[in-house]
């Protein structure tokens, strides 16, 4: 599935522009590998949100405040099928997202203080 990955690909750039479709965009890029066809429908379902919604940007005004806030949380042993715990954050600039991060763990704990 070559068209897969390159789509996934695309996806991925925009994302820096894009914080509103970060969440789906990492969720199918987890299946690059082993991708089905309704991995690659959800793809396309992604590309007809971005074309519906090509007039929303960032705004960032000059009486605004550029104040930076940033939002974490860890979960420990949440995915249930991989047994594996998941950290994000979300940064805000003058009460707009500008980035998103939501990491899942490399290896598997056996124990909170090992996470």
């Amino acid at each position: 599935m070559t068209q897969y990955r390159v789509m996934i690909g695309l996806l991925l750039y925009l994302t820096a522009s894009r914080p509103d479709i970060m969440f789906s965009v990492c969720l199918c890029a987890r299946f690059q590998k082993e991708a089905r066809e309704v991995h690659l429908i959800a793809v396309k379902c992604i590309f007809r949100y971005l074309i519906g919604t090509s007039n929303l940007d960032l705004l960032f005004k000059r009486r605004e405040s550029f104040k930076l806030t940033i939002y974490y949380d860890a979960n420990y042993v949440g995915h249930k099928v991989e047994r594996k715990s998941t950290s994000r954050s979300c940064h805000f600039i003058g009460g707009k997202l500008v980035t998103w991060i939501c990491k899942k763990q490399g290896s598997t704990t056996l124990s909170t203080v090992e996470a």
